[in-house]
């Protein structure tokens, strides 16, 4: 007699960690991940991105377009194909990272995420939420910032199903507020002159791209956090389809939306004033809260898988409830960061370089994890990814610093510092591209030299990098 898995009540606090999720907790549609990476995008961040790349980067609007577009296209790829990692062992992003990494090299990869995800892209998103909902109803910010942390870090403590279903309401709620919001702005874009000195410039070009892959694919080491409850049968194709077009679709509409405002008004001071600026007064108010949530919707992600980030570190917490602590941990101590932001002010400038920074990890690891897959296609890693400390590979840390310290020292581009070869040569940043092809090139040689193990004997049929089944394939 067989069983069919049911989904437990959302509203449950998820227990446990970062353990394989069994058979019988399996549930969920593929196509659930649509929203999963469509919600998280529909705040004003993304949009911050776009008229980063008109008002600093000085590109004129086709030429933004264009950046914005390969930078997504490239981080939704990504995201579409680790997406598709999950079901098969049940494991988080991170924890599947620990095959490229070993057990302890794991530990850098797990720690830069959890940083970046439980701390400052949750100081990044509740900043534009705070600002947002201060705007709307005209509470001091302190009080916004304290109602929308508490608000995200509570979806985070209660866990994986309470997330999901919320992701998947608001995109259906913000994605209305702000497809009616996009149509006005590009209506009144033409409107007026285009901002002087826009054009193309080869520098702003790779730093638009570089800035758009940085924010689309920094959803990249959450992937499989939320594939992982899928049954192991589902189909790849569509898991994969439906991430890295959730990604893709909400991050290139919404930031065109925000290069195109630009050519409206543009207040350095206030951004979010400026996107929502050509909005009647009922518009205006819907836009302002969809931002709040829209920020909302993107913290209770990072808050949930920078917890599982920081267990994927292998720190261990003697609790049922470890994950659901963790969260709550870095939202207070988010709160604080984020308070220290609003208060400084600056935000562009600070969010250009994180964006960046972003960057600079994601692509040295995706070369490393996707070359990982590849060399093992048609093994099973089951064994080599549970807490062991028997398991080493050394290729991937490596291989990640050399990377990363090589790209970053010739290519940058930051206010704080600019790579050797960045100095005077107008190509702007392309340490994302360097450092990734780098990292995989050092891996496959490590790899090689180090006789890295490989998994056991695959009993399913043998999968491709990106995770496409036989019967996808046959379809």
């Amino acid at each position: 007699m067989t069983t069919t898995p049911t989904a437990p009540a959302s509203t449950l606090i998820e227990a446990g960690g970062i353990e394989a999720i069994p058979v019988d907790r399996r549930h969920g549609s593929p196509w659930q991940l649509f929203a999963t990476w469509t919600s998280p995008n529909l705040e004003f961040a993304t949009v911050f991105v776009g008229m980063i790349a008109v008002a600093y980067f000085q590109l004129s609007l086709p030429a933004a377009i264009l950046a914005i577009v390969i930078g997504n296209a490239l981080g939704s790829i990504t995201q579409g194909i680790l997406s598709t990692w999950g079901p098969r062992e049940g494991l988080a992003q991170l924890v599947l990272s620990r095959t490229a990494f070993g057990l302890r090299g794991n530990i850098l990869p797990s720690a830069i995420n959890t940083v970046m995800a439980g701390l400052g892209w949750f100081a990044t998103n509740s900043v534009s939420g705070t600002l947002a909902l201060s705007a709307l109803t005209h509470m001091p910010l302190w009080l916004s910032l304290i109602i929308v942390v508490i608000v995200q870090v509570g979806l985070a403590f209660v866990g994986h199903d309470l997330v999901q279903h919320f992701e998947r309401y608001t995109a259906i709620v913000l994605g209305i507020i702000f497809l009616i919001a996009v149509i006005v702005i590009f209506t009144h874009a033409g409107d007026a002159a285009a901002p002087k000195g826009l054009g193309w410039s080869f520098a702003g070009f790779t730093l638009t791209a570089s800035a758009a892959f940085g924010y689309a694919a920094g959803w990249n080491p959450y992937a499989s956090d939320y594939t992982r409850y899928q049954e192991k049968d589902v189909s790849k194709l569509q898991l994969g389809l439906a991430a890295g077009l959730g990604d893709f679709v909400s991050c290139t509409v919404l930031m065109i939306a925000g290069a195109a405002s630009v050519y409206i008004a543009f207040n350095g001071d206030n951004p979010t004033d400026s996107f929502v600026q050509p909005l009647p007064t009922w518009l205006r108010d819907l836009t302002l809260l969809a931002i709040c949530i829209g920020a909302i919707a993107a913290n209770a992600l990072n808050i949930y898988s920078g917890a599982m980030s920081f267990l994927a570190a292998g720190i261990k917490i003697p609790f049922g409830l470890r994950r659901a602590i963790i969260a709550l941990g870095f939202g207070i101590i988010g709160f604080f960061i984020a308070l220290a932001a609003v208060l400084n002010g600056h935000f562009e400038a600070q969010y250009e370089n994180f964006l960046l920074v972003i960057a600079y990890w994601i692509a040295p690891w995706l070369g490393i994890v996707l070359t990982d897959r590849l060399l093992r296609r048609g093994t099973s890693i089951a064994e080599l990814v549970p807490d062991s400390a028997k398991y080493r590979n050394w290729a991937g840390p490596i291989a990640l610093v050399v990377a990363g310290a090589i790209s970053i020292w010739l290519f940058s581009n930051q206010t704080f510092y600019v790579g050797l070869l960045a100095k005077d040569t107008g190509i702007g940043d392309i340490t994302p591209l360097v450092g990734f092809v780098l990292a995989a090139v050092i891996y496959w040689a490590l790899f090689r030299a180090f006789k890295v193990r490989l998994g056991g004997p695959l009993a399913d049929e043998p999968e491709l990098i990106v995770g496409i089944d036989a019967a996808d394939r046959a379809a």
